[in-house]
């Protein structure tokens, strides 16, 4: 009898422990992640009489007032197409202050004249690389008081905080990768920015669906990364870093070992992303910088596998599984090169975030290395080395094998699509009715002919993308362990402890 119950308590036991590690199992986080659409509770139609071409919204409406004033940082050309440089106000500034209202009822629907659930004033300028050039921008916002100080708010249920992008979709037709990618991201890895749709009046001036995102940074509650700085001690719990494209700016440079050694592409710069300008003195950059070149001359060493001293001492390893997953999965190449996050938080170990999917799923607007039967982070900073590790070659095939179970399924991706898409519902007319350019506009992607002409292409290709990158990631995914293949890494396993 004694054995029975003893049994009937192992047996209750393993079935706790099972729910209560579901996630863990399927390489899930704990955390809940908010996806909006599925969220959402529809609203009772809007009874209310409108004006002529008064927008009424299901979604979270956000209206910016410039006083009249251009919004600085759009891309210019010449005559002949060349680059030229970035608008900026009369007398030379690179963005302006403008004021903000947010209307986003839980069960009615939104309009410009409604009670502002969130005001404030922002500073504002148009961000991006190449997206600074498409007729719809998207926007760096900082959130500040009379006074000029940070005005840390909540908006459209994310965490409090000063610092937001408002992400126009225009190349992606489909106005969903970034949304849908980045939430996919955060079931998997400790941390990816919260987003959220809602539609943009500047103005008064209709300007379409939007993505609200957080900007990657630290912050004191809430999802964001863990992390703070004393600039008075110089001290600080972690830190970000962000690899991206060279610019002038050398007081946030980090020369760290994969700089000063040459390994990283020269068109390169890391850049220490947080603290930022305000609390990053001299002092704090230099212990930045010998403390990730630790991280770097583990990894690239002859002992980068060994226990002891090797890279894993260094990293969370299913970080950057996961990382490597996600950007193969979507064929989104710019990673491991341009807006790349790299962090280290109060665990003390360095993670990976990802940033930007406008150009994923054959969105790049050159026809290059983004095919589906292609592998390719293998060869970006970091990465390299780390597929010279067995144990880290199995662990992406193990966990990309178990993904396909769940979030990276088929059946889930394409149920994904629609649900956002059913979602959005007439958002997307207005959208496209707003941005009819981006339908006619056959200079945007090369060759002419991947350029797409009407939203249920837009959709369609996705799926199909999808479609056939899981089939050939299925079939080649075991062919990965070529990088770790004893034969191949000789040189880096002839030293052991």
């Amino acid at each position: 009898m004694k054995y029975k119950f003893i049994g009937a308590i192992a047996c209750i036991a393993i079935l706790l422990v099972g729910s209560l590690n579901w996630n863990l199992l399927f390489g899930l986080t704990t955390e809940k992640r908010v996806h909006q659409h599925l969220s959402y509770v529809p609203k009772q139609k809007c009874e209310q009489t409108h004006n002529d071409g008064e927008l009424c919204t299901h979604l979270p409406l956000i209206s910016i007032d410039t006083n009249g004033q251009e919004i600085p940082g759009k891309g210019m050309k010449d005559e002949n197409g060349k680059h030229t440089g970035f608008s900026s106000t009369p007398d030379g500034n690179d963005r302006i202050t403008a004021s903000m209202r947010i209307m986003d009822s839980e069960s009615e629907y939104n309009h410009t004249s409604d009670e502002s659930t969130v005001s404030s004033d922002v500073i504002i300028h148009v961000r991006g690389n190449s997206s600074r050039f498409f007729e719809k921008s998207g926007y760096r916002i900082k959130l500040i008081d009379k006074n000029g100080n940070n005005n840390p708010q909540s908006l459209l249920g994310m965490d409090k905080h000063q610092d937001w992008v408002l992400h126009g979709p225009y190349l992606d037709k489909t106005l969903i990768r970034n949304y849908m990618m980045y939430n996919l991201s955060g079931e998997i890895m400790d941390y990816a920015p919260n987003v959220r749709f809602c539609e943009v009046v500047i103005n008064g001036e209709y300007e379409g669906v939007y993505v609200l995102t957080e900007m990657i940074t630290a912050g004191k509650d809430g999802a964001r990364l863990n992390m703070s700085v004393d600039a008075k001690d110089n001290t600080y719990t972690g830190y970000l870093l962000r690899l991206d494209r060279q610019n002038d700016i050398e007081s946030d440079r980090v020369n760290n070992l994969t700089e000063y050694t040459l390994r990283a592409d020269r068109d390169l710069k890391l850049e220490v992303e947080y603290p930022g300008p305000q609390k990053l003195n001299e002092t704090l950059k230099r212990s930045i910088e010998t403390d990730f070149s630790r991280f770097e001359k583990a990894l690239y060493s002859y002992d980068f596998n060994n226990k002891k001293y090797g890279y894993k001492n260094y990293i969370d390893v299913d970080s950057f599984v996961s990382y490597f997953i996600i950007h193969e999965l979507v064929v989104n190449y710019d990673a491991g090169s341009y807006s790349t996050y790299i962090y280290k938080d109060t665990s003390g170990k360095y993670k990976m975030c990802v940033w930007d999917f406008n150009n994923a799923c054959d969105n790049y607007q050159e026809q290059s290395v983004m095919t589906v039967q292609h592998f390719e982070i293998q060869n970006k900073l970091w990465f390299g080395m780390l597929m010279k590790d067995e144990d880290f070659v199995e662990s992406v095939i193990s966990k990309y094998r178990s993904l396909r179970k769940t979030v990276f399924s088929d059946k889930y991706l394409e149920e994904y699509i629609d649900g956002v898409i059913e979602f959005l519902g007439p958002a997307i007319e207005r959208n496209n009715k707003r941005w009819a350019s981006s339908f006619s506009d056959d200079t945007l992607l090369e060759p002419e002919g991947r350029n797409l002409h009407l939203y249920d292409e837009a959709v369609m290709q996705l799926k199909t993308f999808f479609s056939a990158r899981t089939a050939w990631l299925d079939d080649n995914i075991e062919t990965l362990k070529q990088y770790s293949a004893s034969s191949k890494i000789k040189k880096y396993t002839e030293v052991t402890d």
